[in-house]
C-alpha cells in the first residue's frame, strides 16, 4: 500500500466514500430518461454514463480527483497523497458490481476531496502530538 493509514481507517474511509456515490442500474437510468422525455442513448450520451468501475477507475477520475484535493487543501499533493487518491478509486471501482451504472456529470472529486481532507487532518493532529 502505498499510504500509512490503518486497516480500520481505510475500511472507514472507503464505506464513507462509497456510501456517498450515486450508482445506477440500466433500469433506474431508462427510467430517469424516459421521464425526461428522451432516449437511452441520449441519456447516456448527455451525462456520460458508463460502468461505475470504468468511471472510478479512469485516468480522467483520477486527474479530477487529485485537482480537487489540491484545491481543497490549497497546496500541491505529495505523492502519499496522490497514491492515497489511487488507492481508493481503485479499491472502489474495484468493489462495484459489474453491470452498476454512474455518471462522469457527478461530484466525486468534491466529495472524495472532502472526505480526504477531514482524514488527512485527523491524522496530521495525531502526528503532531
Amino acid at each position: 500500500m502505498t499510504h500509512s493509514l490503518s486497516v480500520t481507517d481505510r475500511d472507514d474511509l472507503l464505506a464513507r466514500f462509497s456510501a456517498g456515490l450515486s450508482i445506477r442500474n440500466l433500469r433506474h437510468v431508462a427510467e430517469e430518461a424516459r421521464l425526461d422525455g428522451e432516449s437511452l442513448k441520449e441519456a447516456v450520451e448527455r451525462y456520460e454514463i458508463d460502468y461505475a468501475w470504468h468511471v472510478l477507475g479512469s485516468q480522467r477520475m483520477l486527474d479530477a480527483c487529485n485537482a480537487a484535493l489540491g484545491a481543497t487543501l490549497g497546496e500541491p499533493l505529495s505523492d502519499l497523497q496522490r497514491g492515497l487518491v489511487r488507492e481508493v478509486l481503485q479499491s472502489t471501482a474495484a468493489a462495484q458490481p459489474t453491470d452498476a451504472l454512474m455518471s462522469f456529470d457527478n461530484d466525486v472529486p468534491l466529495h472524495l476531496a472532502q472526505l480526504l481532507e477531514s482524514q488527512l487532518a485527523d491524522r496530521s493532529v495525531v502526528e503532531s502530538a
